[in-house]
């Protein structure tokens, strides 16, 4: 083939395709989305001349970083014949701007940290910043993922990092700055790059889509919104695979499709049904959305996201107007906010985040949903802890318990039968939306009616006077009265007295007194006694123990009785008998406890 042949082929042939992400990367600080505070501080800074020497941009993935660095490269060197300073208005395109952009400009030198983790890359910079620029103004540095630099690294940059010569810059991108040590953050100005909202990056898919000459759908443009989760290369690299997998049109059918996503419209279905407690048709709806390629915990996910955007319509009635929602979740919501009261709502997120990671670990995930929406539909006609409670003070029956008769259950009998004539059956009703805009009235409960004539008026209840507590013994009558002998006996082995008065208690404790007595003691005194107890552990030493009481006066008594005369001529008069009780007649009531004292013998002693 001849040179002109070669020369025509290489004309004929198209252009390399370039992807959306790298088509419509941004080229100056007006065409970053969702980053208006960091953009003002840099117009500032550069107005002021106030230009930092090193910068830490941080954000999740997709938001913008890489980008940022290099329009902030641009705008350092920034060079035109009319402006040669630094600037952050680069709508004329400058002299070393399209390198800098296209990352092949000699001064703008883009490092890896993945790749380039150890201290030997970071002597080779140090080595270089000595050096001027080639052409440029500035010698600027872009260091992404910095985070992955190893700690020697990092160590070698410091001293660099914080006096660098004035003709160089250091631009930082990280994904995990908490990685990143304190002492590289304190030589940095900061950014946080905030997740795009998800309406700015509908407006912005939009706008791609009709410089592509692409049709799609507004629903399409939310799901993949939404579905980028506040990054914009996320959702870019999105439209680009869908408008692949639609031939050149993007349908809200081919985006769920693509992304195994439900039908949010349907998911409001698969609500509505959850919350009436209809099992039957929660796992037909699921099961119709899981046939047409939705993955189970897709379904849940999304329907937890439904149940916090009811919640939140609640409370802040403008997030209505957010653009990522379709007009089925705004007016459907709406509906549900009004009816739905925050409790049942509430429990119901519970429930979901506790049946999302069931289905994501579970081997048969499909069977594990349909459960979690069984435990949400039956869960739909439970009353709350709280109206339970109020229901029983009240002496009703609680929705969805058999009612009482005379203080007993009643037989449970159908869940949907009417009242008998002129019962007073209890019905627990409310109003739900239904996909019509309209509203039906849902009967939840229904108790079967209680005859007036077996109800028995309650009893009046009288309380009993608190118990007076004046010494240690009042407190092991109590637990001897309770019959809880193990207490009794750690009371008087193991408490010593300090002082006491009513509701309060100060003692100190031996060294083989178990941790808890203290609580246990505070407890027993408040149910056995009827009111509170302050139990304290004093410093002070106490008197004896019980126990130590008890074996003095076996002590005192077994010394007196050896004493005495007549006991004396006994002991005298027949050798080896010995002393094994002492018993005091006649002793007063109240005494009683203390007038009989047993006394143990001597083991090597012979009985008499």
């Amino acid at each position: 083939m001849s040179e002109a042949g070669n020369e025509a082929g290489k004309l004929d042939k198209p252009a390399a395709y370039r992807v959306l992400a790298r088509k419509y990367r941004p080229s100056n600080f007006s065409e970053l989305i969702g980053q208006e505070p960091m953009v003002r501080t840099l117009t500032n800074a550069f107005a002021t001349g106030r230009i930092a020497q090193a910068w830490m941009l941080t954000g999740v993935r997709g938001v913008g970083k890489t980008t940022t660095a290099r329009i902030l490269a641009r705008a350092l060197n920034y060079k035109t014949p009319t402006v040669d300073q630094p600037s952050v208005d680069l709508a004329v395109l400058g002299e070393h701007c399209q390198a800098i952009m296209e990352g092949r400009h000699v001064d703008v030198i883009e490092m890896d940290a993945a790749s380039h983790t150890g201290i030997d890359d970071i002597r080779d910079i140090i080595e270089r910043v000595r050096y001027a620029p080639v052409s440029a103004r500035y010698k600027v540095y872009i260091i992404d993922e910095v985070h992955m630099l190893s700690n020697q690294a990092f160590n070698g940059l410091l001293k660099t990092l914080e006096e660098p010569p004035p003709h160089v810059k250091f631009i930082f991108a990280t994904t995990e700055i908490r990685k990143v040590p304190i002492t590289v953050l304190s030589r940095c100005q900061r950014f946080d790059l905030r997740r795009i909202d998800a309406a700015m990056i509908k407006a912005d898919l939009a706008r791609i889509a009709g410089l592509e000459g692409i049709e799609v759908e507004d629903d399409a443009l939310a799901m993949i919104a939404r579905a980028a989760e506040g990054s914009m290369r996320d959702a870019q690299s999105i439209l680009d695979q869908a408008i692949a997998h639609g031939g050149g049109a993007v349908s809200a059918e081919a985006v769920r499709a693509m992304l195994g996503l439900a039908d949010r419209a349907r998911i409001v279905d698969l609500f509505e049904h959850v919350m009436k407690g209809d099992v039957a048709a929660a796992l037909a709806e699921f099961r119709a959305q899981y046939d047409t390629g939705a993955d189970p915990a897709a379904v849940l996910t999304d329907l937890a996201e439904f149940n916090h955007l009811v919640t939140r319509l609640r409370f802040v009635p403008t997030a209505i107007d957010d653009a990522s929602l379709s007009e089925d979740e705004r007016r459907r919501g709406a509906d549900f906010a009004s009816t739905l009261s925050v409790k049942v709502l509430s429990r119901t997120w519970q429930m979901l985040l506790k049946g999302i990671p069931e289905v994501q670990t579970s081997n048969r995930p499909v069977s594990a949903a349909e459960m979690v929406l069984i435990r949400l539909a039956h869960a739909a006609d439970l009353p709350t802890l709280d109206e339970a409670l109020k229901s029983l003070e009240n002496g009703v029956s609680p929705p969805g318990a058999a009612p009482r008769v005379n203080g007993a259950p009643a037989s449970p009998g159908p869940a949907n039968h009417a009242p008998a004539s002129g019962g007073a059956g209890a019905v627990a009703q409310t109003r739900m939306p239904t996909a019509n805009g309209g509203a039906q009235t849902m009967r939840l409960v229904e108790a079967e009616p209680v005859p007036t004539n077996f109800v028995a008026p309650p009893e009046p209840v009288v309380e009993a006077p608190p118990v007076p507590v004046k010494s240690l013994a009042d407190i092991v009558a109590l637990a001897d009265a309770q019959r809880d002998m193990a207490f009794k006996v750690l009371v008087k082995r193991c408490v010593r007295l300090v002082r006491i008065e009513p509701g309060r208690i100060d003692v100190s404790l031996t060294d083989d007194a178990p941790k808890m007595l203290l609580n246990d003691l505070t407890a027993k005194l408040r149910a056995w006694t009827g009111r509170s107890w302050l139990v304290s552990l004093s410093k002070e030493e106490g008197g004896q123990t019980l126990a130590e009481m008890e074996s003095t006066k076996r002590e005192n008594a077994f010394l007196d009785a050896k004493s005495d005369p007549t006991v004396a001529a006994i002991l005298a008069r027949f050798p080896g008998a010995k002393i094994i009780d002492v018993r005091i007649p006649d002793a007063p009531e109240a005494d009683a406890a203390e007038a009989e004292v047993p006394v143990e013998p001597p083991a090597d002693d012979d009985e008499t």
